[in-house]
């Protein structure tokens, strides 16, 4: 089994204030992201990644989160098989509120 690529919610922070910063996929539900979301963040939940994939770009890395870094997992290694450049976020949205901006909404 091959390890997927992956971020930490700080390394994510320091990626996105360079010039390098990766788009942000998140692949929660609609009342999650509701909730919160990180600022740019193209929503595209779980179920909807294969009709809407064209709407990543595939010269760019991509981000993918969700609550805790399961599902984005998941979503990551089918992006990285269609030809993509994606990165797993570990702990996704939850780490995110807890470590890097504890004034986020968690739920």
């Amino acid at each position: 089994m091959s390890v997927l690529p992956a971020l930490t919610v700080e390394e994510l922070a320091d990626k996105l204030e360079g010039t390098d910063a990766p788009v942000l996929l998140d692949v929660r539900e609609n009342n999650e992201f509701a909730v919160c979301s990180l600022p740019g963040a193209v929503h595209i939940p779980v179920g909807q990644i294969v009709e809407r994939i064209g709407e990543l770009p595939k010269d760019k890395p991509i981000a993918v989160y969700c609550h805790h870094g399961g599902r984005s997992a998941r979503i990551t290694g089918y992006l990285l098989a269609q030809g993509y450049q994606a990165v797993n976020i570990t702990g996704g949205i939850h780490a995110w509120a807890s470590r890097v901006n504890p004034d986020m909404p968690t739920y």
